[in-house]
């Protein structure tokens, strides 16, 4: 998929028939792996958003669902549903979040052109919540500067008002390279 990430690559293995979608990140150590020999699929498929953590194994052609995490160390069997976080051997859900807040944040996301991988609502990371509360602020800002465009157009007096420019995901990703 698009923007895949693997951090720090070392010990990663990706079988065969493995599907990986886009905004995937994993760590070290991840296997998405087979467990027979037989012909077609018999690797992992992880949907969008999908974050591994180091060294875990996920096992045999299941399905991990969009924004699913799977803890570090894990070693996952089964299908993983949409945004739930896995953790554990064998791996098992530990939470399954509010889907409204999900969306909010895949909104401000994408509004933005940036998310925190492997970033959740509950993280207890005090630098990841910063990030958060920032990324909420901003939308928040933006959200105003377009209402009070909104009413300075309405009384005649937007003149001089220069647009702001759209941000470019994926120029934000590639670090201001465009491949064209």
């Amino acid at each position: 998929g698009c923007r895949f990430f693997i951090d720090h690559g070392m010990g990663v293995v990706i079988g065969e028939t493995a599907e990986i979608g886009n905004d995937c990140t994993l760590y070290h150590g991840v296997t998405l792996g087979g467990t027979s020999w037989k012909k077609g699929k018999r690797h992992p498929t992880l949907e969008d958003n999908v974050v591994i953590g180091a060294g875990a194994k996920i096992l045999g052609p299941i399905t991990i669902g969009a924004s699913a995490k799977i803890g570090s160390n894990s070693v996952v069997v089964k299908d993983v549903p949409a945004m739930a976080t896995v953790v554990g051997i064998p791996g098992h859900i530990v939470t399954e979040p509010d889907e409204s807040v999900v969306e909010k944040r895949k909104e401000q996301a994408q509004k933005i052109g940036f998310t925190a991988y492997g970033e959740t609502q509950n993280s207890a990371d005090p630098v990841a919540q910063a990030v958060n509360r920032i990324l909420e602020h901003l939308h928040a800002v933006d959200s105003r500067i377009n209402l009070i465009d909104g009413k300075l157009e309405q009384a005649g007096m937007a003149d001089g008002l220069d647009e702001l420019p759209e941000l470019d995901v994926d120029e934000l990703s590639s670090g201001g390279i465009k491949n064209e």
